[in-house]
C-alpha cells in the first residue's frame, strides 16, 4: 500500500513528513521522484495537485486532502473519476475560522479601521451609539461545519444571526434564523454583516457579483472566507467605491497569492489577509488522514 506526497504549492515533505512517519508509520508515503513502480501507488496526499498528478499512476483509489477544501482536486483535470476523495475533519479548524470571523465581525461593526486611521493622526473620536450587538444583523452564507461553528460563536456574543443553505439544516442552530433556497434575496436583505463561507461549486462560482451585492442592505460588509471565485473582485469595488458597501475583509482571491500590484491591497475600505481563516496543524491532518484509511482499510491487513 504505497501513497505520494504530492501538491503543486507546498513542499508536503518539510511540512508534513515527520509527522507522519511518527503518527502515521504504517503509511508508506513517498514523494513522486521516490517512486520506481508507479503502478504500485494506491493513494495520494495532496492539497493542490498539478494539472497531471494522477496520470502516472493507473491504480490510484483514494485522494486525502491536507486541508478541508478539496475543490482543487476535484477541479484538477487527471483526476480518475472513481477516485474517493476525502477532505480532513478537524475540529480545531471549525474554531479558528469562527474565531477569525468573529474578529472581523467586530473590526466592522465597532468601524476599527477608522480607529486606526485616526491613531494615525493622533484624533480622538468617539463612537458613541450603534455599539450593542444587536445593532448588526449577521448572515451566516453556508451552513455546514465551518458556518455552523461561526453562527454559533456569534449567538454567543449576542449578534443576530441568520444562515443559508440549500435545505434546512438538521439540526437547526438555537439562536440563528434559517432561510433556505427560494428565500436568498430576503436572507441578503437582513445581512448587515455578511459572511461568506461556501465551497466552491458551480453552483456557488460567481455568487457575489454586482447583482447580489446590490441586494445587500447600504452600508453592509462583506466578510469573504469561502473561495475567491465566488466573489466578482471589480464588482466588489465598485459597491465599495459608490459607497453601497461600508467595508471587506477579504481571505480568500481569484488568484493567489494575491498580486503585490492588485487594487484590493491598497482599496482603503478592504482588510486584506493571505488564505488564513483556518489552517490546519500538520499533525491534525496527519490524524485525520490515518483515521480515514483505518475506517477504510485496516493498515495491518
Amino acid at each position: 500500500m504505497i501513497g505520494v506526497l504530492s501538491c503543486s504549492k507546498l513542499d508536503l515533505r518539510d511540512l508534513y513528513g515527520a509527522h507522519f512517519e511518527t503518527l502515521a508509520p504504517e503509511l508508506d508515503l513517498r514523494l513522486p521522484h521516490e517512486i520506481d513502480r508507479p503502478e504500485d501507488v494506491t493513494f495520494m496526499v495532496t492539497f493542490v495537485p498539478a494539472p497531471d498528478a494522477f496520470t502516472p499512476y493507473p491504480n490510484i483509489r483514494e485522494v486525502y486532502s491536507i486541508g478541508a477544501g478539496v475543490d482543487a482536486i476535484l477541479s484538477c483535470p487527471s483526476l480518475p473519476p472513481t477516485v474517493a476523495v476525502h477532505r480532513v475533519e478537524d475540529p480545531d479548524q471549525a474554531r479558528q475560522m469562527a474565531g477569525f470571523a468573529a474578529f472581523h465581525v467586530v473590526w466592522h461593526h465597532r468601524n476599527m479601521g477608522n480607529c486606526l486611521a485616526n491613531q494615525k493622526i493622533g484624533h480622538w473620536q468617539r463612537q458613541l451609539t450603534g455599539l450593542s450587538p444587536c445593532a448588526r444583523r449577521i448572515g451566516v452564507l453556508g451552513f455546514g461545519h465551518m458556518g455552523r461553528a461561526v453562527a454559533k460563536a456569534l449567538v454567543v456574543l449576542g449578534y443576530p444571526v441568520a444562515s443559508y443553505s440549500r435545505s434546512r439544516p438538521n439540526p437547526s442552530e438555537n439562536g440563528v434564523t434559517h432561510y433556505t433556497a427560494g428565500a436568498f434575496d430576503d436572507f441578503l436583505a437582513q445581512s448587515d454583516i455578511l459572511i461568506n463561507v461556501l465551497p466552491l461549486t458551480d453552483q456557488t462560482r460567481g455568487i457575489l457579483g454586482t447583482e447580489n451585492l446590490a441586494k445587500l442592505p447600504k452600508g453592509a460588509a462583506l466578510i469573504h472566507l469561502g473561495r475567491g471565485g465566488q466573489v466578482d473582485e471589480a464588482a466588489l469595488m465598485d459597491a465599495l467605491d459608490r459607497g453601497h458597501l461600508s467595508g471587506a475583509s477579504l481571505d480568500v482571491f481569484d488568484t493567489e497569492p494575491l498580486p503585490s500590484d492588485h487594487p484590493l491591497w491598497n482599496h482603503s475600505k478592504v482588510f486584506v489577509t493571505p488564505h488564513v481563516a483556518c489552517i490546519c496543524e500538520p499533525p491534525a491532518a496527519v490524524l485525520s488522514i490515518r483515521r480515514t484509511k483505518l475506517e477504510r482499510q485496516p493498515l495491518t491487513a
